[in-house]
């Protein structure tokens, strides 16, 4: 071998494949401002359209007035519910198995509901438009307060719904009653409750919230009266699912539905459903036989588009005095708003919250979740969360350090005491789900060692005496949080949408000189998809990831998969193209042997290329051999290299953490301090520390204005009040603390890579992280448990209300 002879390890580094800290290949575009998003759509003879919005959380339409508004220059039609009943569209399907309003049909039921779609030659025009439509309403009782939503005198707000005791989900206990769901041993978890040394039961309520992604939700339509055919360009995290839905709602041939992702702004959840939005401009499309763009402002985003969490969780542990947990039973009301519109698997209408055991060996648990409806916008949607994950995972947290407060414990200890063993995985749990694999007690100790958890207990102590003399005004709290996140849906045995299974797909195709396009079904919102995807098939198959281009977004290219949301890119589709990348390989092989004139026994993969056992010097690159398939491939065998992989996974993936927040608080003015952030992360195989680690910053970040003031509030007449951000906290790098990031990895031992997903983790660790730090902070002044947002006014007031304030 001669001096010019890359090493093994040269060869590897080339392909910038799994474990390279490879750079995002999409920032070229984006630092120079050449993404293309919906809003740079521009087709010829484009109309626009705008919505008028209801005042009113609940209100009859009386009349629709649109003559003065067809007299504005400009304005071309104005769409109403009833227009929309001449074509079967005045309702729609939502995701959850219930039905919402397009327009406003006889009532509205939240703020700012859509009533009426402008359209107009340009945006002006369609604003100068809804400006003249004259709506005529007759309030009616708001209902606000989920408690009081199935109380014996609740006004009804679902007429539709009048005589049915039963929806998607089963029985209806009461006219704004959406579904009771229940899971786990009942009468077991009573016995357990009945015989325990010690219990706690506290309401823990995560409030509204909302993606707020920086790109609002939007859509070109476009519809060829010719071909009959309808090109929707949209921000949409699942393209196909939205192609399916206008098929079945248009009663157009789904081959005739083009539906295009370009490059999205954010996500996070909130671009995973079918709005009003889309199904307007696709049908103003159809009626004016011209291209249609819809462009929520953020007002509109903020308080039309789905909402978050809303979950209010009455949760109770029993454990024994020494601190073992013998049983956890929860009850949660959760506020739907006005449709039950809420963004899950079909067959979960609480999504994925059973997973509130979290990282702790119950022996036995009950969990029951009632919806109900109420004058608020509709939603429900996974915020940075695998389907009510984060709930869950901020229920169990809170409760376990409301329990170590009652028990006198150090709250790691007594995570540690009860903590699923690494022999104990696969892991059965209480509540129906098998933890694929975890290490729990290394990745918690690593945490404690690593910042110093022992000394910072000390300082705290010092501080809180300091505070009892009269010598400091700033308390100091430790947040931990360990959790255990449930990704990767779905299995079909389980999950699906709409009757559609949860699988993701990929193709590849290789091309002669060794280069290679792969497409796939999931759809990026900045994920860094593009970089990391080419990663996996740069391993998999030894050809350089910069020769491989990926492509996503488009349903005439790409196989049909269900998208990108709940953190299942890589546990779904990471194995769809691995995969479809072992089935090149396995080809490639074949053609290797007949190449090198052995059997493919005889052949093993070296980097990036096949070598023959024992005779180093007789080797064909991946490269080489992609021309080859293209001229000279063993008799009987098609020419080409590409295939496609349609993955269902056999179950899903557990990826845990243990985060730890350090924050001071000055109970005088309740402005805090974040002094020190870490988050230990196990994400299993790591594809691109790189991103995993802009993935985990990015997603601290969103943790951190949740639970420190990011809020959808009503006031008691069901206005919203937090409808921009002026109001809404929407954190800047001045906010925003900074993050120590760290790992253990435990692969998954199902997943082709072992890979788990990250982009979620931070958020469901990060909250629940956050309010322990403020909640240890107020426990030695007598408090248990205040509720987030823990914004400056609320922690002076918590101050206040303990007495540590004149």
């Amino acid at each position: 071998m001669n001096d010019m002879t890359p090493t093994r390890e040269q060869r590897s580094a080339a392909l910038e494949g799994m474990g390279c800290k490879r750079k995002r290949v999409e920032d070229i575009r984006f630092t120079q401002g050449k993404g293309n998003y919906v809003d740079d759509v521009k087709l010829p003879g484009m109309l626009h359209g705008d919505f008028v919005r209801s005042p009113h959380p609940h209100a009859r339409v009386k009349k629709i007035d649109d003559s003065e508004a067809l007299k504005v220059p400009g304005v071309l039609a104005v769409i109403t519910a009833e227009t929309l009943k001449t074509v079967n569209l005045a309702w729609m399907p939502t995701l959850a198995g219930d039905v919402q309003m397009v327009l406003a049909d006889g009532k509205v039921l939240f703020q700012n509901q859509e009533v009426a779609f402008v359209v107009a030659t340009d945006r002006y025009a369609a604003d100068d438009g809804i400006n003249k439509v004259i709506v005529e309403y007759e309030p009616l009782p708001p209902l606000v307060d989920p408690f009081k939503s199935m109380d014996a005198d609740a006004p009804v707000l679902r007429e539709d719904l009048a005589g049915k005791t039963a929806g998607a989900h089963g029985p209806r206990k009461h006219h704004n009653h959406i579904f009771e769901w229940t899971v786990g041993d009942k009468e077991l978890t009573d016995a357990a409750f009945n015989k325990a040394e010690v219990k706690i039961k506290e309401m823990i309520s995560y409030h509204r919230t909302h993606p707020s992604p920086l790109e609002t939700c939007q859509c070109v339509c476009s519809f060829d009266k010719i071909k009959g055919e309808l090109t929707i360009y949209g921000t949409f995290q699942a393209p196909h699912v939205i192609r399916t839905v206008v098929a079945l709602i248009a009663k157009l041939p789904e081959q005739k539905i083009h539906v295009i992702a370009p490059d999205i702004g954010g996500g996070f959840g909130n671009k995973v459903g079918a709005y009003p939005g889309y199904i307007c401009a696709a049908v103003a499309s159809i009626v004016t036989g011209k291209p249609v763009k819809w462009v929520e402002d953020r007002i509109e985003n903020l308080t039309a588009t789905s909402f978050a969490r809303d979950y209010h969780m009455t949760t109770e542990i029993a454990a024994t005095k020494d601190g073992k947990v013998t049983g956890l039973r929860v009850h949660v009301l959760a506020d739907h708003g006005a449709f039950d519109a809420c963004a899950d698997p079909s067959k979960w209408p609480a999504g994925f919250f059973n997973i509130v055991t979290g990282s702790y060996d119950f022996p036995t648990a009950h969990l029951a979740v009632d919806g109900v409806y109420t004058n608020k916008a509709p939603g429900g949607v996974a915020y940075r969360c695998s389907f009510r994950v984060t709930e869950a995972a901020y229920c169990i947290e809170r409760a376990m350090d409301i329990l170590a407060q009652k028990l006198n414990m150090d709250p790691a200890e007594l995570r540690l005491k009860n903590f699923i063993k690494p022999e104990q995985f696969p892991y059965h749990s209480a509540l129906g789900w098998e933890y694929d694999s975890g290490d729990y007690h290394t990745a918690m100790r690593k945490m404690m060692e690593t910042t110093g958890y022992a000394a910072l207990r000390k300082e705290q102590a010092e501080k809180r005496a300091a505070f009892k003399r009269g010598e400091t005004r700033e308390i100091m709290g430790l947040g931990i949080s360990f959790f255990t996140e449930i990704v990767g849906a779905g299995p079909s045995k389980n999950c699906d949408i709409l009757g559609i299974a949860m699988f993701d797909s990929c193709e590849i195709r290789m091309h002669p000189t060794g280069a290679g396009i792969a497409r796939m079904g999931t759809k990026s919102q900045g994920q860094g998809h593009e970089t990391t995807w080419a990663q996996i098939i740069a391993t998999e198959i030894g050809i350089p990831a910069d020769n491989i281009m990926v492509e996503e977004g488009n349903t005439d290219t790409a196989p049909y998969g269900l998208g990108t949301y709940g953190s299942r890119s890589t546990p779904v589709a990471g194995a769809a193209i691995a995969m479809a990348a072992r089935k090149i390989k396995a080809k490639a092989q074949m053609i290797a042997a007949y190449k090198l004139e052995v059997h493919e026994d005889d052949l093993e993969f070296d980097i990036d290329g096949f070598r023959v056992k024992g005779l180093p010097e007789k080797f064909m690159s991946m490269k080489d051999i992609c021309w080859a398939a293209y001229n000279s491939v063993p008799p009987g065998m098609e020419p080409g290299l590409e295939a496609v992989s349609y993955y269902d996974p056999p179950n899903m993936t557990y990826p845990f953490g243990a985060y730890l927040c350090v924050m001071d608080i000055d109970v005088d003015t309740g402005v805090y301090k974040v002094r020190r952030f870490y988050a230990l992360d196990d994400c299993g195989t790591r594809i691109n520390p790189m991103i995993i680690e802009g993935q985990v910053h990015g997603g601290l970040t969103e943790a951190f204005a949740i639970a420190m003031g990011q809020e959808i509030r009503y006031d008691e007449v069901g206005n919203v009040v937090t409808g921009s951000f002026m109001d809404f906290f929407m954190p800047t790098a001045v906010e925003t603390p900074h993050w120590e990031t760290d790992f253990t990895v435990t692969p998954s031992p199902h997943h082709p890579i072992g890979a788990k997903g990250v982009g979620e983790s931070p958020n469901v660790g990060g909250v629940p992280a956050f309010s322990n730090a403020v909640n240890d902070a107020f426990s030695f002044l007598g408090s248990t448990h205040i509720q987030m947002p823990h914004d400056f006014w609320r922690n002076w007031k918590a101050a206040k209300d303990l007495g540590a304030v004149a």
